[in-house]
């Protein structure tokens, strides 16, 4: 009976084009077809997920400026209806929603929904995360309770959640690091990544941050590299009160071939290296460059390594943690 619905609805959609009464999403649904392709493989869903604090909402409105139809924490089990429903209506192509532990148990569900829906629809799934650090300090700062509940510290939630969240995150298709962007940083990756359709090398934001030995090294760094072994302006007496920026320091640390040949050479290297890093799914690198004190050649290093970044196309911050205001 249903195969005998089939051919029927089929006979009708013939008729109706040759009649050219077919809508234009109904012409190209219908062309699909013909053609072996899903009937829906112009509509685009993303399903946005992961820990709680991560960003997802803020994620949710980015894809909205980018001209998606999005819905926050739609029930599990509506999401295929929605992606069919959007499908219908024919001049929604782009859709986003957020599926995460406010759900409860029924998320569980998920995965198994979107391998389902990767059959019909051109589905993505964007899993955001963040340290447990990040996350209690934005716990802390907004005073929101965690959607687990308030009979457990919010840190024990954050574990209860990682745990549940794990089959997910794995099905992920992009895992985004949120720890080190502020709203203003994700936005603006989330914008870069997909506003074109896939990743561009040059999504990835790179942080470089100078520092002295004396004062510890940054625990944020996913890079480190020792400058020390260049000749210090610390020495030199009418050097001493300034830092790597000022024209007559700066131009003393450059007097060194073996300070030209750093430069060209680190930045030659980060610049072989960031495409591998996105390519892994990294969205936020921190790169330090230490001396003793945090004043004089990390500062200069830090400058340079960050010109030589930014020529190359690639969306750099620098930090002097150490160096007087």
């Amino acid at each position: 009976m249903s195969s005998m619905a089939g051919k029927i609805k089929a006979s009708k959609a013939h008729a109706r084009v040759r009649a050219g009464k077919m809508s234009t999403p109904e012409r190209r649904r219908e062309g699909h077809r013909r053609n072996g392709h899903p009937p829906d493989a112009g509509t685009e869903l993303v399903i946005i997920t992961g820990m709680s604090g991560s960003g997802k909402v803020s994620t949710l409105k980015v894809f909205e400026d980018l001209g998606f139809y999005c819905v926050d924490n739609l029930p599990v089990d509506l999401i295929p209806q929605f992606a069919e429903l959007t499908r219908q209506a024919g001049e929604i192509e782009k859709c986003a929603v957020v599926a995460d532990v406010r759900e409860g148990p029924t998320l569980r569900r998920l995965p198994e929904i979107v391998r389902e829906l990767k059959r019909r629809v051109r589905t993505s799934v964007i899993f955001l995360e963040a340290s447990d650090e990040s996350l209690l300090r934005r716990y802390s700062e907004t005073r929101r309770p965690h959607p687990l509940g308030t009979a457990a510290t919010v840190k024990s939630a954050l574990s209860s959640e990682r745990r549940q969240l794990q089959p997910i995150r794995r099905l992920a298709d992009v895992v985004i690091d949120t720890s080190k962007f502020n709203v203003h940083e994700l936005r603006a990756y989330i914008i870069q990544r997909f506003q074109s359709g896939p990743a561009s090398d040059k999504t990835i934001l790179v942080s470089i941050v100078s520092f002295g030995y004396r004062h510890g090294v940054p625990e944020e760094a996913d890079l480190l590299f020792d400058v020390r072994f260049l000749p210090n302006p610390h020495f030199v007496p009418e050097f001493r009160p300034y830092t790597g920026k000022h024209p007559k320091v700066a131009k003393y640390i450059r007097s060194f071939p073996q300070t030209q040949e750093f430069i060209s050479r680190i930045s030659d290297l980060l610049i072989y290296l960031l495409p591998h890093y996105v390519d892994e799914g990294k969205s936020y690198l921190t790169i330090g460059f230490g001396c003793t004190g945090g004043q004089h050649r990390s500062v200069l290093i830090a400058q340079e390594v960050y010109k030589r970044l930014r020529q190359a196309g690639y969306r750099v911050k620098v930090t002097h943690r150490d160096s007087p205001r």
